[in-house]
């Protein structure tokens, strides 16, 4: 098992690759996947936020430097932000290892609903894992995409809590609050 991150040196940014790596080496821990070989590739020319998993074997996640950024401290790491970052993917990575998401279509083909609920999903694991949640903001964010109903939040709910679900659990809670949306 190697996790590696590049650049090994950060020029742009005040980040430190061991720092990452320890970081993505403890969650795959935690996510019960030790020896899983894993590059992190930061862009650090980039102060946007967008991360992608773009290979599953090996996993290759690139992560634009904003993503990881501390946003009290510009051009300077968050570990809690990382690990949020990250997790998220290495959780979808994980999935995709379980007979359970066979049928989940690639990142590039999910609807934003569907990409919002598998999103909200991964947190609320994370949250258990006991890194800083931002349940608000998430349960706002699946509303914007679901509707503001009391259906929506049940949905919202039982992605958050959920143990173990599988993928056809999740587009059922997503595709379920979206037909109880307002017309209107």
């Amino acid at each position: 098992m190697t996790v590696s991150v590049t650049p090994e040196s950060f020029t742009m940014v005040s980040y430190d690759a061991g720092e990452i790596a320890g970081i993505v080496q403890k969650l795959l821990d935690q996510i019960g996947m030790p020896d899983l070989d894993v590059q992190v590739k930061v862009d650090e020319t980039s102060p946007l936020g967008r991360t992608q998993v773009v290979s599953q074997d090996p996993v290759v996640i690139e992560t634009e430097s904003g993503a990881i950024e501390d946003p009290k401290r510009p051009r300077q790491l968050s570990a809690d932000g990382t690990a949020d970052v990250l997790g998220r993917a290495l959780l979808r990575v994980a999935d995709r290892h379980r007979s359970e998401f066979a049928t989940a279509p690639s990142d590039a083909d999910l609807t934003l609903a569907q990409s919002v609920s598998w999103a909200v999903y991964s947190n609320g694991r994370l949250e258990r894992l006991g890194y800083p949640s931002q349940r608000q903001r998430w349960l706002y964010h699946f509303r914007n995409r679901h509707g503001f109903t009391d259906v929506a939040d049940a949905a919202f709910d039982r992605l958050w809590t959920g143990p173990s679900l599988s993928w056809d659990e999740i587009v059922a809670l997503s595709d379920g609050a979206i037909a109880h949306e307002p017309v209107g």
